[in-house]
């Protein structure tokens, strides 16, 4: 696996600064942020519904079969 250390993650986000300018850099950072707070939101709002629905929600449960007429 991969490890980035301190020096590493300094000269990545050196270079990241002199590509895009320090303007562009945050409106990178900016919607990245967005993007995760959204998929954040999806996640939970699909485990949600994904969840089961409590007992008294679901109705009355099942009728047992009768005896054969």
């Amino acid at each position: 696996m991969i490890r980035i250390g301190a020096e590493e993650l300094l000269l990545i986000l050196f270079l990241a600064l002199l590509l895009f300018g320090p303007g562009r850099l945050s409106a990178i950072a900016r919607e990245l942020g967005q993007s995760v707070r959204e998929f954040r939101r999806g996640l939970t709002e699909n485990s949600e519904s994904a969840a089961p629905e409590p007992r008294e929600l679901r109705g009355s449960p099942p009728e047992p079969p009768g005896p054969p007429a």
